[in-house]
């Protein structure tokens, strides 16, 4: 036997400082020899018996020390666990290895021996080799189809995470072994063994922090052998075949790259920008485009390729590629390497989506994927909010929109500006607060007109936050102000300051909007001081619609009497009286926080008295 070989060293040696790590070793021999006995008797059941009673060893092993990790023992007891855990593994690899091994043996312990060897494994020292060596022989001796189903259920079965990390790094080198074995019904075989695969991935990825950095990354360049193996399958194979296999490689590594970009590391960049390039090369292989990741499109097409009754539970392993598709082309603008493998291939692509309207909305929306997950890091938003500006581009495209119906991408316009508010409100730095708020104005502003007041409304209607609030109505303040010049400008009779007395498409969007905030739907006042941003932007925006409905000829197409009424007694006089107690009882309070709130309310009842007196004076012409 080689030198280097795992087995060869001496196992009698290795020192023990506790009596009951020491009986493990010789448990384990005597449990061998009977082992052996009884696969040369030929007597099945002996033989399983006895396989299970060498596994229960490894395993009752395993449990003392997981419980002692969970003690917090010291550093000697924890070496002496690794020294006697290599000591039991070498046995087991000494024990396959015999020149005249039984074939029976060997197939008895490789139904029982991956999870233990896996676990023990995990240890310091040369247990992680020996271990793989064991695996290995397994997979080389034994039925590559039972050893893919063994192995499955291996890392299908319950590992405390993230400690077990390691551990699952040596069963999915071994089934990436596995899978380069099958000879026939490749894509069978790789449905029964990438759920268990990406299972584990997605739980140990969501467990590990940052000091389970090397982990990670281990456990990703396993995951990336087992894609190895795949494409060597679709190497070899033809037509709808390969084109099924190629589909599954390309979710695979989108879901990978997904949950690389999940991973809780401080350096993402350094820790899995090799792991997302790896993944990237497979989806070239497999044929999927820069156009296609923007838009989604390649990857609607590889699930179609799959999308089969028996296929739901299958795909449900991908539920990250939408995420993965559009983290692909973020990360080529944020990791050098990415960018300069994809090189002037993307360059065309994102021009080629910007000069499509259709196709620039749907690569916009697949962004939301990733701005409104609490699970990427805020880098990677930030180089997600870069993407979405450089989509929208300095062109506006509203005009050459407005006779597109937008109908169907409205629900889905709506869930990728929440995906934005939510950067907007949440992210850490000013600096990308302020991104977010220009690509939130930028999307606003390339819906049509016809429909974006709509979507601003609803935005309003569905906000959270007083501060937010307050943005939006200021940006509701804009479009009024925008659409009243350009009405003026093109001299359009629709536009409520012409024609037949029609009011312009905004105006009863903004009243409603402002009654809103001042007369809220549950009933009462609004709450001052804590709402007060939304407050003073709705009496703003009153105060703009009430200036523009006074001007010169245009005057008094906005607001009829009734109206006039109904805002001056029910929205604006009951305010009134609130903002003035709370003044005065502050102003007699000497805090610092009453100091606040005096300062806070100033502008609402400047703006609250204005507004009285514009209304008054409308009523006097009436």
């Amino acid at each position: 036997m080689a030198a280097g070989d795992p087995s060869t060293a001496a196992t009698s040696d290795v020192p023990a400082t506790s009596s009951s790590a020491a009986s493990y070793p010789d448990r384990l021999r005597e449990a061998l020899v009977a082992l052996s006995q009884a696969c040369d008797s030929g007597v099945s059941n002996a033989s399983e018996a006895a396989s299970f009673t060498v596994s229960d060893i490894l395993d009752a092993f395993a449990a003392v020390m997981s419980a002692e990790a969970d003690d917090g023992n010291d550093g000697g007891d924890d070496s002496t666990a690794a020294r006697v855990s290599e000591q039991l593994l070498r046995e087991v690899h000494e024990f396959l290895s015999r020149p005249l091994a039984n074939q029976m043996a060997t197939d008895a312990l490789s139904l029982v021996l991956p999870i233990p060897v896996a676990k023990l494994g995990a240890q310091t020292g040369g247990c992680g080799d020996i271990a793989a060596a064991i695996l290995k022989f397994f997979v080389t001796n034994c039925s590559p189809r039972d050893m893919l189903s063994i192995l499955c259920e291996a890392l299908d079965a319950p590992m405390e995470l993230p400690n077990c990390s390691s551990s699952f790094v040596l069963l999915l080198n071994a089934l990436a072994e596995v899978l380069t074995k099958i000879q026939r019904r490749h894509i069978e075989q790789v449905k029964v063994a990438l759920p268990a695969v990406l299972k584990v991935m997605r739980a140990t990825v969501s467990e590990c922090d940052e000091e389970h950095g090397k982990a990670v990354v281990d456990l990703f360049n396993a995951a990336h052998g087992i894609g190895n193996a795949i494409q060597e399958m679709c190497t070899a194979m033809v037509n709808k075949n390969k084109e099924g296999m190629c589909a599954i490689l390309g979710l695979y590594s989108l879901q990978n790259i997904a949950l690389a970009s999940r991973s809780r590391q401080q350096d993402i960049l350094c820790a899995c920008g090799s792991v997302v390039l790896q993944h990237f090369r497979f989806l070239k292989f497999s044929g999927f485009t820069y156009v296609g990741l923007l838009t989604g499109s390649d990857v609607t097409a590889a699930t179609d390729k799959l999308s089969k009754e028996d296929d739901a539970d299958f795909l449900e392993g991908f539920s990250f590629a939408m995420d993965g598709a559009m983290l692909t082309v973020v990360w080529a603008y944020m990791y050098d390497d990415m960018s300069k493998y994809a090189g002037e291939e993307l360059e065309l692509a994102l021009k080629e989506v910007q000069g499509n309207h259709m196709m620039k909305w749907e690569a916009i929306n697949m962004l939301k994927y990733v701005l409104s997950s609490i699970c990427y890091p805020w880098i990677i938003k930030s180089h997600s909010i870069n993407l979405l500006l450089s989509l929208a581009g300095e062109n506006h495209v509203q005009e050459t929109n407005n006779h597109v119906d937008f109908t169907s991408y409205a629900p889905r316009i709506f869930a990728t500006l929440k995906a934005i508010e939510s950067v907007m409100m949440a992210a850490p730095e000013a600096l990308m607060r302020k991104k977010a708020f220009a690509a939130l104005k930028k999307v606003i502003s390339m819906v049509p007109s016809s429909q974006r007041f709509d979507i601003l409304q609803a935005l309003v209607n569905n906000s959270m936050s007083s501060s937010l609030t307050a943005i939006l109505l200021d940006l509701v303040r804009e479009e009024i102000l925008r659409e009243s010049r350009q009405a003026e400008n093109d001299h359009v009779e629709s536009d409520g300051f012409q024609g037949h007395g029609e009011l312009p498409p905004w105006a009863s969007h903004a009243l409603e909007l402002v009654e809103l905030i001042l007369r809220p739907p549950h009933g009462g006042p609004p709450c001052l001081p804590d709402h007060g941003d939304q407050v003073i932007s709705a009496l703003n925006l009153l105060r703009f619609i009430l200036i523009i409905d006074s001007r010169g000829p245009r005057s008094g197409k906005l607001f009829q009497k009734g109206t006039l009424h109904k805002v001056h007694s029910e929205w604006l006089i009951p305010l009134r009286p609130i903002v003035a107690g709370i003044q005065s009882e502050n102003e007699r309070d000497d805090s610092e926080i009453a100091n606040q709130i005096v300062c806070s309310l100033n502008p609402v009842q400047l703006v609250l008295y204005r507004c009285i007196e514009l209304v008054e004076e409308k009523l006097k012409g009436c």
